[in-house]
């Protein structure tokens, strides 16, 4: 089993992604050629152009500024990455997220998967994103277009 998680600076860029796993990604690569794991899933998370605002509007966002807990965040989504990847006999569960500045289009999270069947795949990643957002300690802040930021809630 191949687990893999890390914190980048500043957009997900496929540099950055290379410069932060790029000899994960060809155990990957040789993980699928056994011929054993017939699903790879890949997600990314985009920073959107439209946001809610604490008041329910939606409003034009410029970026989102990612705070981390450290070195805590990086434990913690390590072991999750870990447990889900036991949890569901996964090949491999990758992920990168970023801290920092990300700008409205860029990727702020990238998430792997590879497994022996698809719906393994899909419910790893269901469970992945949901428990990284209630229990990794990584923060978003809107940068608004206009007018002074306000937190997400």
């Amino acid at each position: 089993m191949i687990v893999c998680a890390t914190i980048v600076d500043g957009a997900i860029t496929r540099e950055a992604e290379g410069r932060a796993i790029g000899t994960v990604l060809e155990s990957l690569e040789q993980l699928v050629a056994t011929g054993l794991n017939g699903a790879t899933v890949r997600f990314e998370g985009v920073v959107r152009a439209i946001e809610t605002s604490p008041d329910g509007s939606a409003r034009d966002l410029a970026a989102l500024d990612y705070t981390t807990y450290d070195p805590m965040a990086h434990r913690e989504l390590e072991a999750l990455a870990r447990d889900v990847a036991q949890t569901h006999a996964l090949g491999a569960l990758v992920t990168v997220h970023s801290r920092g500045h990300v700008a409205v289009g860029a990727i702020s999270f990238v998430l792997i998967i590879v497994s022996a069947h698809r719906a393994q795949s899909l419910r790893a990643m269901s469970e992945f994103i949901d428990r990284l957002k209630q229990d990794v300690p990584i923060w978003k802040q809107p940068v608004w277009k206009s007018s002074a930021s306000a937190p997400l809630v």
